[in-house]
């Protein structure tokens, strides 16, 4: 009976603790998916140990009132008996019957981070799937990371039937995007991969786009092989291109050179590619050994190209330069490039089908697509003898 009575004891406390956090809930009116205090708050507030306010907030979850995310913390869940009402909340949806009653899906928003030759053929193919499922696409240009949050926010309080985001960069998933996947709400990321969540996403396979680009480089009879790209700032698409370069020159026994490895400082800025990079200069300047040079997008290929020509290096005779992403203008550079063009149309195929399933209400698992790349061979690459 003792120990019967003891094991009995621990469950209390923390049920306890579980009931004085509904207290604060009401008390200091938190809104669905507002944070509540951690388990090492609880801890001090209430003078009991982590492992107490651990199982107290794990009951409060099994019970729906909050939820728990890795490494963020607990946050209230959608309203509940005994919390406070908020008519208002902007991201918290109404039950799919009554959005299907009210308001058939009729638009679809897609959301970009900036204007460019590679967003335009995406906004291009966008707007021709979407007229394959008789809806009308509402097109943003979030002009930062603030910005992206406003325009998910506001769109889900116009009504919108489903959002294809093209996320800015960032280092993790934004509090916004979370709040719309726990609602379940009709939402696609394209071109970027955030790893502590799984969520839906189509994007282009970077890595193997890469590898295959150096191997081609080394198919060419190339052994001297460098990378350079933008900063990558954890973005996972230019993080997946150098890994995808590094893993195809160790699979083939050539060995990384890091002095051939240059990372900007600074986004390449694509109203100057025909300019002198100083950057990119004294990379070329420093490796004369050097015989090809990978580049992380065809901004700095076509800036690297410029440079090059501009310090009398012959390409591709003396340097052959290749890009990533095929934009118009990699076509109608001096010396036309040779570079990895990704499939737009399949992207936006792949990611309005995807997401036209998710306001059909399916519910299988998050899905990650992978769309493949293709070299495209022009005039920038020079056939070496073989050794």
């Amino acid at each position: 009976m003792k120990n019967a009575h003891a094991s009995k004891k621990p469950n209390l406390l923390y049920q306890q603790i579980a009931d004085k956090v509904r207290g604060i809930i009401q008390s200091r009116r938190l809104q669905p998916h507002d944070p509540v205090p951690s388990e090492g708050e609880l801890a001090k507030l209430f003078g009991v140990s982590r492992m107490t306010s651990k199982l107290a907030l794990e009951l409060l979850a099994e019970q729906g009132l909050v939820y728990r995310l890795p490494r963020r913390g607990t946050f209230l869940s959608g309203q509940q008996e005994g919390t406070p009402s908020n008519d208002k909340m902007p991201l918290e949806r109404e039950p799919d019957s009554v959005r299907a009653e009210e308001q058939p899906c009729k638009q679809i928003a897609l959301i970009v981070p900036h204007l460019s030759d590679y967003t335009s053929k995406i906004i291009a193919a966008a707007e021709n799937e979407v007229r394959k499922y008789d809806c009308d696409l509402i097109l943003k240009i979030s002009k930062d990371k603030e910005d992206e949050d406003v325009c998910l926010q506001r769109l889900v309080e116009g009504g919108i039937g489903g959002i294809i985001l093209f996320p800015q960069g960032r280092k993790t998933c934004s509090d916004q995007v979370l709040r719309l996947k726990l609602q379940q709400f009709p939402i696609v990321i394209i071109d970027r991969i955030f790893r502590e969540v799984s969520i839906d996403c189509v994007y282009h396979d970077h890595y193997q786009g890469s590898y295959e680009m150096t191997k081609y480089l080394i198919g060419k009879g190339h052994r001297e092989i460098g990378y350079t790209s933008n900063p990558v700032n954890h973005i996972t698409s230019r993080e997946e291109r150098y890994q995808g370069y590094i893993q195809a020159l160790l699979d083939h026994a050539i060995p990384v050179k890091t002095q051939y490895i240059h990372f900007k400082n600074v986004d390449c800025d694509p109203s100057r590619m025909n300019e002198s990079d100083p950057e990119q200069e004294r990379l070329i300047r420093a490796n004369p050994q050097m015989t090809a040079l990978l580049c992380g997008d065809d901004y700095v290929a076509i800036s690297t190209l410029y440079t090059a020509l501009r310090m009398e290096v012959a390409v591709p005779d003396q340097l052959s330069i290749v890009g990533f992403s095929d934009i118009h203008l990699s076509a109608l550079t001096p010396i036309p490039l040779t570079t990895v063009r990704q499939d737009t149309e399949k992207l936006a195929q792949s990611a309005f089908h995807l997401l036209m399933k998710r306001v059909h209400h399916t519910m299988e698992k998050p899905i990650t697509i992978k769309v493949q790349t293709t070299i495209v061979e022009r005039k920038s690459v020079l056939q070496r003898a073989s050794s």
